[in-house]
């Protein structure tokens, strides 16, 4: 079986490109999109972008009140209830998502926790390991009878943080010594693997599987961080403005993982981490900037977290066909 080389193809789009950019003479009337968290941040911005090109958008959200508020006047846009950190809730969401009878063309799953103060959830585990990886793999699980009839593309949101750590497997809940950047590199890198190896499984079935980073962008996801903190970073200054040059506009930031959702360069391709609109390149030996670390697209490690995955939350929808 092939795989996509993990090198970039030449994109016409770049660092600078907008989601509505991305989609510009993309038609995506009759297609149907589910993006977690899609009504603050780069969700909100690629629920926009989707629907202006006539997808008709689901959007799961733990604050659905909230949600609805924020996506007010937009078109061909639904909310549901979902908890990430609460198997009951994912359970809960993706029944009444088949009941509906409804196929996915795009599933994005975008939500996420950064670098929260430590918290547990369901039976103990890591809030971050387990909001940002088990709940969208769990929900994956629970809509493949949805996902696999159109042949859909899988997106997960990854982040250039994964650099900060792999999968701690000796301690992936953190039970020894709590640290939250290690804590969310471990569940970015975890969106990459998972990537990878929904699509090692699910291309022979025609669903197609990325990870991405949307770049630095100032948005709700910061809200555990204290801004003596991200002062100290050199994000913002004293009286909280923005300074890194290098940072994205939630329009910019919602690009990548549009475009990897709907891009006809990405075609008969998968299992990829992408940047700025084109699959990444590997990363170079200091890990600084840019690329991926090559821990989070081992396909061996992917299998392993998947076994784990599964083992945890109960579903794995490939379990019979193995």
């Amino acid at each position: 079986m092939t795989t996509t080389p993990q090198h970039k193809i030449g994109s016409e789009f770049d660092f600078r490109s907008t989601a509505g950019e991305v989609l510009r003479g993309i038609d995506l009337t009759g297609k149907l999109a589910v993006v977690t968290g899609g009504y603050s941040g780069i969700g909100l911005e690629t629920t926009r972008a989707l629907s202006g090109a006539g997808a008709h958008v689901v959007v799961p959200a733990r604050r659905p009140d909230t949600a609805r508020q924020a996506l007010d006047g937009s078109a061909r846009v639904e909310v549901d209830e979902l908890d990430l950190g609460d198997l009951d809730s994912v359970r809960e969401f993706a029944d009444r998502f088949l009941a509906s009878g409804r196929t996915i063309d795009i599933m994005i799953n975008n939500a996420g926790i950064m670098a929260c103060p430590e918290t547990r959830v369901g039976p103990g585990w890591e809030a971050q390991f387990a909001t940002n990886h088990l709940g969208h793999y769990a929900l994956v699980q629970r809509l493949w009878p949805a996902i696999v009839p159109g042949g859909a593309r899988v997106v997960s949101v990854s982040s250039g943080g994964h650099r900060r750590s792999g999968i701690r497997w000796d301690d992936v809940q953190f039970a020894h010594g709590y640290d939250k950047w290690a804590a969310y590199g471990q569940a970015k890198t975890a969106n990459v693997l998972f990537a990878v190896h929904l699509d090692e499984l699910a291309r022979d079935r025609g669903v197609r599987a990325f990870a991405v980073h949307p770049g630095g962008i100032l948005t709700p996801l910061q809200r555990h961080l204290a801004k003596e903190e991200m002062v100290a970073f050199g994000w913002i200054d004293a009286d909280g403005n923005p300074l890194n040059p290098d940072f994205k506009t939630p329009e910019q930031g919602a690009a990548t993982q549009v475009w990897a959702a709907t891009s006809p360069r990405l075609a008969g391709l998968g299992g990829v981490y992408c940047e700025d609109c084109d699959i990444a390149e590997p990363a170079g030996a200091d890990h600084a900037t840019g690329g991926v670390h090559d821990w989070a697209v081992d396909p061996e490690q992917a299998a392993r977290l998947w076994r784990l995955s599964a083992d945890l939350t109960g579903v794995d929808a490939f379990a019979a066909s193995r």
